[in-house]
Formats: structure tokens, sequence, C-alpha cells
């Protein structure tokens, strides 16, 4: 009884401590920091792409099926990596994350629009004259964020992890998608806006989540903006370069080449 009691009494003060508006800044902040760690690592291997163009891998797909192959370029094998059975693991925990992340900013923003008049994310007090245009639209800069990412998944997670995960036939080649993408100037675009929200949505994210849960206090909190600007523009340079490239390959002669011969194949 003394366990139970104890039990039903921590549960409490956790319900109570989730209810509460620090509670709620709290999960935003742990699964927006989660977030950041996959876009690293999802940036990171993007990049291998450019560094295979730098070497002359581009498009260097080993005709066996087998995983790490060595016949396969840098990216491809990053590929290969996130198609592993750890990976599948992750992915949902990864939705789960964004998901309570879109819930908790929403839910945020609304009691902020409520206390203060204007759609603005979640906050703490010492504010006023000091936001930036990010603090201020944060909330709009999700929205944004999200409309591309579900356009993005269309392009890449669709052809391939999906496919991996249903069962079917997934596309063996990310050059190739790479290519298909952003090869069209429009599509190049679109996403070059997407990574210019996201941008501004980590550069107020990323400081702003270690003083939501009270890591920080006057002199940290200026490191904190600037090792969050640096995070978020070597995330986006990742992601920018990614793109620029397979737009430059897709152009070239040998570009050309694989997406006719693809075009046959269909």
């Amino acid at each position: 009884m003394l366990i139970n009691g104890k039990t039903g009494k921590f549960y409490t003060i956790m319900a109570s401590f989730l209810k509460s508006s620090i509670g709620k800044k709290f999960i935003q902040s742990v699964s927006g920091a989660f977030l950041v760690l996959f876009l690293i690592l999802h940036g990171t291997i993007n990049f291998f792409s450019v560094v295979d163009s730098l070497k002359g891998q581009f498009g260097n797909v080993a005709i066996d099926e087998e995983l790490y192959s060595t016949g396969d370029g840098y990216f491809k094998l990053g590929c290969d990596f996130m198609s592993t059975s750890f990976v599948d693991i992750i992915v949902p925990v990864l939705a789960l994350g964004f998901v309570l992340h879109i819930c908790y900013g929403i839910i945020l923003s609304i009691e902020n629009y409520r206390k203060r008049g204007g759609l603005k994310r979640y906050e703490v007090a010492s504010k006023a004259k000091t936001d930036s245009w990010s603090a201020k639209n944060m909330f709009v800069l999700g929205i944004v964020i999200l409309g591309f990412l579900c356009f993005h998944l269309t392009h890449f997670w669709a052809k391939m992890q999906l496919q991996d995960f249903i069962g079917s036939s997934a596309e063996e080649n990310p050059y190739l998608l790479l290519m298909q993408t952003f090869g069209n100037p429009w599509i190049l675009g679109l996403y070059i806006i997407w990574f210019v929200a996201i941008w501004l949505h980590l550069n107020h994210g990323f400081w702003s989540m270690f003083q939501s849960i009270g890591w920080t206090n006057k002199i940290w909190l200026k490191r904190l903006k600037v090792i969050g600007i640096a995070v978020s523009t070597i995330i986006v340079l990742l992601f920018l370069a990614t793109a620029v490239n397979a737009y430059m390959e897709a152009h070239s002669e040998a570009g050309q080449a694989i997406l006719e011969a693809a075009k046959l194949a269909q």
C-alpha cells in the first residue's frame, strides 16, 4: 500500500506537471531537441551525395543488392543505414516526437494567443522589445515547415523507406531520386524557401528550448543564441548544398544519361 501510495502520488505530480505551462514547454523543448539531432543526422547523410560528386562517385550503386556494398557511393551507404532495422524502430519514435512537437506547439500558441493576443509560440517572460521576427512567427513558420514536409515525403520517403516498410519494391537508386526532384528548378526553388523557414524556426527554437527548461542565464543566453545561429546555419547548408549539387548533377551530361535511361526503363 505504501508503494502504491507513492506511485499514485508520483503520477499525480507528473500529471500536474505535464498540464502546467512549464510542463508543456518542457515536452516541446525535449521533442524539439530530438528533432534537431535527427536533422543533423539526416543532413549529414544527404551531404554525402556532395562528397560523392567531389570524389567522382555520384550515382555509384552496386549491381548486387547487399547493404553496404563496396561498390556504392557514400550517399548510397548512408541510405542503406536508413533502411536498417534499427532505423525502422526509430521512425515511429521520430514520428511520435514530431506529432508531440506539433500538438504542443499548437496548444501553447493558442494559450499565448489568448493571453497576449496574436499568433505567437510559447515564450518566456523576457520578451517585449527584444523579440525577433522568428520569435513572433514561430507558429506560422511551423505551419510552413509542416506543409513542405508533406511535400518532401512524397519525393523520397514514400518511394524508399515506406516501400521497404510495407514490403513493396523500393527505389534502389537514391541518386536518381535526387536528380529527378532537384533537377526541376521550380521544385528546387520551393525547397530553398522551405530551408529558409527551417533556418528561421531553428534560430529561435534552439536557444528558447534551453531557456524554457531553465538551462540558461543572462550570460549563457547570448552564447546559446550564437550557437543556435551556428547550428541552424550548418543544418540548412547541408540540405541546401545537397539540393543545389543534385540540380547541377541532373543537368550534367552524365546525369542526363541516367535520367534518360530511367525514363526508358519505366
